[in-house]
């Protein structure tokens, strides 16, 4: 079976992203992407947004479509992806990148937010798709992600990652969560 190539952190015109659902899914589509995870930020009101639940529903991607969500942890003011399967969700704390964390202080993090009922499953060890190497350690037991956090251009296809699974939302979590993931990054 081929490794199905996907990202995990993408964002529309519903919250800081350039690009409608609809536009945003054929950038990746073109891209020869197989799945993508739409996580908007939770404080741009997407949930109780009727424009924006019917922009998803409207969809008809060729791709696996995640619905997700990027959620604030507010006592760290951090980031935390929200990717939903049908019965499995993939908790992943985005992007210690831009908060400068060292690899202790990424630690504490994530001991903090497990404590709050949070299950963190992956870290991402890329900021806007950019190869973040000080979190791509052992010392972090977290499953490691590439995800391009899709705002603008140039971060379309920057990273992702591939996973041994079939095409089904709840199988490629279950392949994350077990550590079947492999990085990409593109070479520009």
């Amino acid at each position: 079976m081929p490794l199905l190539r996907g990202n995990l952190h993408a964002h529309t015109t519903f919250s800081d992203g350039v690009r409608s659902p609809a536009a945003l899914v054929a950038e990746y589509e073109a891209l020869g992407y197989d799945f993508l995870a739409i996580t908007d930020h939770e404080d741009h009101d997407n949930w109780v947004e009727p424009g924006y639940q019917r922009a998803l529903e409207r969809l008809r991607p060729e791709l696996l479509l995640f619905r997700g969500v990027e959620l604030n942890f507010d006592p760290l003011s951090q980031h935390v992806g929200k990717v939903m399967g049908h019965a499995e969700t993939l908790w992943v704390l985005n992007h210690p990148a831009r908060y400068k964390l060292s690899v202790a202080e990424t630690l504490e993090r994530i001991e903090i937010i497990r404590a709050a009922g949070w299950p963190l499953d992956a870290v991402e060890v890329t900021d806007t798709g950019l190869y973040r190497p000080i979190y791509d350690t052992e010392a972090i037991p977290l499953v490691k992600i590439a995800t391009d956090d899709a705002h603008r251009p140039p971060h379309f296809g920057r990273a992702w990652i591939e996973v041994d699974a079939p095409l089904e939302l709840d199988a490629i979590i279950r392949a994350i969560r077990a550590g079947d993931v492999r990085l990409g990054f593109s070479a520009g």
